[in-house]
């Protein structure tokens, strides 16, 4: 087996799935930080803030620091600040608090309803019409279209909700442009991660529950991948279909 140095989780489906804790899972982690491996929680998610989720993991028994989370609002960020550099630069975000919060942390965003440089679209469950609205307007304009992530539907509470891919096929189709993505499956989001944390892809290993967005993560930004079957993706979804690295049905399989 690959001594991996550095290892890139995803949460929903591989921590926990929603309110319930995936025990291998925890374990997992704990397994890392005994034998003093790094790690990286590389989720999807921006309506939450990293501390916002360092309270959720801890609810579910992993005790960890906002050094070890990375999303797609944080990504987007250093994406946008490492291709422009004006000394202002105007946002038009959807979003909730832990998209706008990163944004707006930085002094070189401000907001511009008008005439804005990027719009900036995150998982915004109190989407309206007003918004995209304004945002399909800004784009037409010239503004640049980023998407945060692409997943087209997410899992809550036994059903499946619109995603921020869902929101952002509703303004492309408005404003005839589609979004440039950062989250998983893109390389975007991996690259900015492996640069935070000073590892190569040969040191890196990506693990998670979902073939779309973790698995194809680690095939658009060559590192390796594990996929675990606790969560979205089955073995029989997978059939025909490229392979992961490493296919578990938990992580208690996967050995140190």
């Amino acid at each position: 087996m690959k001594d991996y140095r550095l290892f890139m989780i995803d949460l929903d489906g591989t921590v926990y799935r929603g309110k319930e804790t995936v025990e291998s899972g925890v374990r997992f982690v704990h397994r890392l930080i005994k034998h003093n491996k790094d790690y990286l929680f590389l989720t999807n998610n921006t309506t939450r803030t990293p501390q916002m989720v360092v309270d959720k993991l801890k609810g579910h028994g992993v005790d960890t620091d906002i050094s070890h989370v990375y999303t797609p609002s944080m990504a987007t960020v250093s994406y946008i600040l490492a291709h422009n550099h004006k000394k202002k630069i105007g946002v038009y975000i959807i979003g909730e608090i832990g998209l706008w919060t990163e944004i707006l942390k930085h002094p070189e965003f401000e907001l511009n309803e008008k005439d804005p440089d990027y719009v900036i679209v995150g998982m915004d469950k109190d989407l309206t019409y007003h918004k995209v609205r304004v945002a399909s307007n800004a784009i037409r304009n010239g503004a640049t279209f980023i998407g945060t992530n692409a997943d087209m539907n997410l899992p809550a509470e036994g059903e499946l909700i619109p995603g921020n891919g869902a929101q952002c096929a509703f303004v492309a189709a408005s404003s005839g442009v589609k979004p440039l993505y950062i989250g998983k499956p893109e390389s975007i989001i991996v690259n900015m991660a492996l640069d935070k944390m000073g590892y190569t892809k040969e040191d890196t290993l990506l693990v998670g529950d979902n073939y779309n967005t973790d698995i194809k993560a680690g095939f658009n930004s060559d590192v390796d991948q594990l996929l675990t079957l606790t969560g979205v993706t089955q073995k029989e979804d997978i059939q025909g279909k490229r392979q992961p690295t490493i296919l578990v049905n938990n992580l208690d399989e996967f050995k140190l």
